[in-house]
């Protein structure tokens, strides 16, 4: 996890929802509960184990860090558009009925970019993720049509 330290301290379920409430990322009940599921496949806040828990924190530390501005952002982007772009995504992948297997949008990532985690995306990859994903929306519901 390339020099961030996961806290050393123990998670809870209200640190979890503090994050997500934060100024920075304004975190709805249903984004948190798909970023939880994007990174530990389950849909409970109640089953996360304490590393699972530590894992989320570390995720929304990244998001709100992103969104405060402490990293560079590429020219022309303001406000919060990764993030805005990262919860879209999710809703993206409700729709497409991933949101039950969090390994389909890694495969997914991995095969167009090359990394792991929607988080490791520029603002721009994240952009060509989201077309792609509403191409495949489009597409499935042709297909459904028919």
């Amino acid at each position: 996890m390339a020099g961030k330290r996961i806290p050393k301290h123990k998670v809870t379920i209200r640190t979890l929802w503090g994050i997500a409430k934060s100024p920075e990322l304004q975190l709805g009940s249903e984004e948190l509960h798909l970023v939880v599921q994007a990174q530990t496949g389950k849909d409970s806040l109640k089953e996360l184990t304490e590393p699972e828990r530590r894992r989320v924190a570390y995720v929304l530390g990244q998001m709100k860090e992103s969104a405060s501005g402490k990293r560079k952002r590429p020219v022309g982007m303001t406000g919060n558009a990764t993030d805005n772009q990262r919860r879209k995504i999710y809703m993206l992948t409700k729709e497409l009925g991933w949101d039950d297997n969090p390994k389909r949008l890694s495969g997914f990532i991995r095969r167009m970019f090359k990394v792991e985690r929607v988080e490791w995306l520029n603002y721009e990859q994240c952009s060509n993720l989201i077309e792609a994903l509403k191409k495949m929306i489009e597409r499935q519901e042709a297909a459904g049509s028919e």
